[in-house]
């Protein structure tokens, strides 16, 4: 930054990500792995002061005319625990083992019977289901002109999962073109939020239950949710400190003005306090 000449300069801080992930458990009373009283409590927010010390060292090197954006992609809370997106498939009859698990499986280890499948999925922070259709999939099974209609069973039964104790979930189902203007390679049929994010998707199989008490692939206390953040500095502007509201999609369109250059047509308009 001081030794080459720049018009724009950034940089990705990945510690308070992983900081999240590994003690959230240790500040959030709320969080059922709650250990009150742990050398680790104060973890999430001593990082958050080590950050902000940084990020005021490294405002130390600009001059008065730089504008300043500090954003974030995703935000994060408390997990809950993860859900078996595939044994609950295989459960409810949507796919179809040639012979029952000896251990916990990934998919891809299962003798899947193609044949008999209509639908599998993906873990992750949330589910991404796939329909085996005919003249698609390389075994598909549904019919092209029954897509729709599977498609619309899996949503409506994804959305009536209940929680561990009966709880009613608030449970997002999505298909991609409902959030995607593109939809590119080989996008899921639907994606799955699990009582609004708070249950990460779990993908692997032969587990006692469909409701695991912590992720399937290692310990993780968060999962990411989404309302991030994000911080705007302009000098030739009082914007007064005001909270206001912007999207993701905003972020590029934003950077873009600020530099003075013009914002494509298909991208979304950069949000109003940084208009003329």
């Amino acid at each position: 930054m001081t030794h080459k000449p720049w018009s724009l300069f950034f940089l990705v801080e990945i510690g308070l990500d992983r900081v999240h992930h590994a003690f959230w458990k240790y500040f959030d009373e709320e969080h059922h792995l709650y250990q009150p009283g742990s050398e680790f409590e104060t973890v999430v927010e001593d990082y958050y002061a080590y950050l902000d010390g940084k990020i005021g060292e490294l405002l130390k090197l600009l001059d008065d005319d730089t504008q300043i954006l500090i954003v974030s992609d995703h935000g994060a809370k408390r997990m809950k625990g993860a859900f078996c997106i595939n044994s609950w498939l295989e459960e409810e009859g949507y796919l179809k083992l040639r012979r029952p698990l000896s251990r916990i499986s990934r998919l891809e280890e299962a003798d899947v019977d193609w044949s008999r499948t209509i639908a599998w999925g993906w873990g992750g922070y949330y589910a991404r289901v796939f329909i085996n259709v005919e003249g698609r999939e390389a075994q598909g099974v549904v019919p092209r002109d029954e897509y729709e209609d599977v498609r619309e069973e899996l949503r409506r039964r994804l959305m009536g999962i209940k929680g561990p104790n009966g709880e009613r979930w608030e449970t997002k189902v999505y298909k991609p073109e409902e959030l995607y203007p593109v939809c590119r390679g080989n996008p899921p049929d639907l994606m799955v939020y699990f009582d609004n994010l708070y249950w990460r998707s779990a993908g692997t199989m032969g587990h006692r239950d469909i409701y695991l008490p912590e992720n399937d692939t290692g310990p993780d206390d968060a999962v990411h949710d989404k309302y991030g953040l994000y911080i705007y500095h302009d000098p030739r502007r009082d914007l007064g400190g005001r909270r206001l509201d912007m999207t993701i999609y905003e972020v590029a369109p934003l950077v873009l003005r600020a530099m003075g250059l013009q914002v494509p047509r298909d991208m979304e308009r950069p949000p109003e306090f940084v208009e003329d």
